[in-house]
């Protein structure tokens, strides 16, 4: 866990990355980074999961310290721990633009290629 001041940062670091290695856990993540703060009923309407689902993740969130929760009478909001985080996902997704763009830069250049001759012969038997 995070807590544990033995761990050499590294693994500390892996964890954190552990804990956002989740498609609905970004997506929660995203939800957040776009307001100061969203009540869970909110979030249960944009993710459209089970709400033991939702509440699964928000857990491994808070566990790595990524979100911050407050309850105010039967409703419960959660935040952004930090404002660094909204700045991750940002990078993240700059940094798979710029991936996905090489990656069609070279499916256009193997496509300009010329064909390669098919020259295996049927074998008849």
């Amino acid at each position: 866990m995070l807590s544990d001041p033995s761990r050499p940062l590294y693994e500390v670091k892996a964890g954190l990355f552990k804990g956002l290695a989740h498609p609905i856990r970004i997506r929660i993540l995203e939800i957040l980074s776009g307001a100061d703060e969203v009540s869970v009923s909110d979030l249960l309407r944009d993710i459209e999961l089970e709400p033991s689902h939702v509440s699964q993740h928000l857990a491994v969130l808070r566990g790595n310290r990524l979100v911050v929760s407050e309850r105010r009478g039967s409703l419960v909001f959660y935040r952004l721990a930090y404002p660094q985080v909204a700045d991750l996902l940002r990078v993240a997704r700059a940094l798979l633009g710029e991936i996905l763009e090489t990656t069609q830069q070279q499916l256009a250049e193997q496509g300009a290629l010329p064909a390669i001759p098919d020259t295996s012969r049927s074998i008849d038997r």
